[in-house]
């Protein structure tokens, strides 16, 4: 098996373009899954939510109507059900379901009720598949290419399930915060010292500031979420890259937020996810942090 692993590394190295390829071809792969996970996590995490809430208000309730809901509800998984229409429930064969290639083929329609399928998941496996090609360029043939596609494609979740529901699920942050440890107690990425510092000032900072806002104004400005996603950022880039991360974070979410209140009639006071900012400024600065901030340096020096 290492010997084979060995001999894969030697021809990606010979061969970057077929490296790039290959990156390309399996990014788009797990962009068609990265669909459902965005689609269905938040319907899981809301079934389960739904079924702790029965059981812990089952005394109360009456069993018969617990039961009834319960039996209601089909069970959800990554897996199960297979994958349908949303319209007249046309199940998805394997052949229709080729990253961006059935879209095109279909014409961005069911095969069966002609209703369209919606754009974005074509962009959406166009788009992993482009991170994947810059992060593969940019670390090349190393375990860090690796590590990187994985929390690119999480970051990719991330970003699309907060814009729709306003929520960043633990179950995908808190895996990707202890795994940035584990990576930098060899220093992957930098020394596990500024990591779990990183890790602490990431959540706290977002966490004065939360509770700061909250003081003032009475209301919550953000999520707890969010915390987590910068303590991260910090497990992974270390405790000097965050105050970068976070300027072109709100930079971003001010500029698209004054955007959507000026093009799109968006209320001022309707909330704004900055989960989405986080997650692509963290991509960001753990791909070209470093020269963002000589530049910086540079620039007010």
């Amino acid at each position: 098996m290492l010997e084979l692993i060995n001999q894969t590394v030697n021809t990606f190295t010979l061969y970057p373009d077929f490296f790039y390829g290959t990156v390309i071809i399996f990014s788009l792969l797990v962009g068609s899954f990265l669909n459902v996970v965005i689609y269905r996590l938040p319907k899981i995490l809301e079934q389960g939510w739904k079924q702790e809430c029965r059981a812990f208000l089952a005394d109360e309730l009456d069993n018969s109507i617990v039961k009834a809901n319960s039996a209601k509800e089909t069970s959800i998984s990554l897996s199960k059900p297979d994958s349908s229409c949303p319209h007249c429930g046309h199940n998805i064969r394997f052949y229709e379901n080729v990253p961006i290639v059935s879209w095109l083929f279909l014409r961005g329609k069911c095969s069966q009720c002609q209703n369209k399928i919606s754009i974005r998941y074509p962009l959406v496996e166009a788009s992993t598949a482009l991170i994947g090609f810059l992060v593969a360029h940019h670390f090349g043939v190393t375990a860090t290419t690796f590590w990187v596609l994985l929390l690119s494609y999480a970051l990719i979740c991330l970003t699309l399930i907060d814009f729709d529901h306003m929520l960043l699920p633990d179950q995908i942050t808190l895996p990707f915060l202890w795994l940035g440890l584990l990576l930098n107690l060899n220093g992957l990425i930098v020394p596990i010292n500024d990591a779990v510092i990183g890790a602490a000032v990431g959540y706290l900072s977002l966490f004065s500031v939360f509770w700061l806002f909250k003081a003032i104004t009475g209301k919550e400005g953000m999520g707890f979420g969010d915390f987590k996603l910068l303590a991260l950022f910090g497990a992974w880039l270390g405790w000097q890259l965050l105050a970068i991360l976070i300027l072109m974070a709100s930079v971003v979410g001010a500029v698209i937020g004054i955007g959507l209140m000026v093009f799109n009639n968006h209320q001022r006071e309707q909330a704004i996810p900055f989960g989405p900012y986080l997650a692509i400024a963290g991509w960001i600065t753990l791909m070209w942090g470093n020269s963002i901030w000589t530049w910086y340096l540079n620039l007010i020096t």
